[in-house]
C-alpha cells in the first residue's frame, strides 16, 4: 500500500512541476509584452582605459581604483599581475608593513603539518640558504615569552606577507622610512630676516 501511494505521488509531483514551469513562462512573456521587461545592461565604455596606466582622478571622478571608468559603466578588468622573481627587497609602503615576498611561492605547502617557508627562513637555516631570518617577534607568544619554534599565531606566513608583483601603483604614496630620512641632507637654514 505504501509503495502504491509513492508510485502515484511521484508522477503527480512531476506533472505539477511541469505545469508550474510553463505557467511561469507564460506569465513572464505576458509581463514582457506589457512593457515590464528588465532594463538592458548599460553600454560598456566606448574607449577602454589602459589598465596599466596610473590614473589621477579628474573632474567628477573620485575613485582611482576604477581607472577612469565612470561608476555607472563596467570597465575591462586588468590582466593578472605577474609575480616578480628578482629576489630584491622592496622598501616598505607604510610604517610596520610586513616585508613582501621577493620570489615565487607557487606550490609552497603551508598548512597545519608543514610550512615550506620555514625551510629557508627559520633562524637555524637562514644562513645556509642566504635568506633573511624571520623576526624574533615570530618566536614570541602573546605574553611576550620566547618559544623554541615559530609561534602558532605567526605560523601562516601569507596572512601578512604577499608576493611582489608587477601590478601598477593605483594610489601615489609619499611614505619615507626612517633610514631614508636620516640619510637625507638637512635642509639649509632659512635666511635671517633683517
Amino acid at each position: 500500500m505504501r509503495n502504491r501511494n509513492l508510485l502515484v505521488a511521484i508522477p503527480l509531483a512531476l506533472l505539477l512541476g511541469v505545469v508550474l514551469f510553463f505557467l511561469g513562462v507564460l506569465i513572464g512573456r505576458g509581463l514582457a509584452r506589457r512593457g515590464h521587461a528588465p532594463e538592458p545592461p548599460p553600454p560598456a565604455a566606448a574607449a577602454p582605459v589602459d589598465v596599466r596606466a596610473v590614473f589621477v582622478p579628474g573632474a567628477g571622478q573620485i575613485d582611482a581604483v576604477r581607472r577612469g571608468v565612470p561608476v555607472d559603466q563596467e570597465g575591462h578588468p586588468p590582466p593578472m599581475a605577474r609575480v616578480e622573481n628578482a629576489d630584491l627587497k622592496r622598501v616598505r609602503a607604510y610604517p610596520m608593513q610586513p616585508p613582501t615576498i621577493p620570489h615565487a611561492i607557487d606550490g609552497y605547502q603551508v598548512d597545519r603539518n608543514s610550512n615550506r617557508c620555514m625551510l629557508c627562513h627559520a633562524r637555524a637555516n637562514a644562513a645556509t640558504f642566504q635568506a633573511p631570518p624571520v623576526s624574533v617577534t615570530h618566536y614570541m607568544d602573546r605574553d611576550d615569552q620566547f618559544l623554541a619554534s615559530i609561534s602558532p599565531r605567526r605560523y601562516f606566513c601569507l596572512q601578512c606577507h604577499v608576493v611582489q608583483t608587477d601590478a601598477p601603483v593605483l594610489v601615489a604614496n609619499q611614505f619615507r622610512d626612517v633610514d631614508s630620512l636620516l640619510a637625507a641632507p638637512e635642509a639649509a637654514p632659512a635666511a635671517e630676516v633683517r
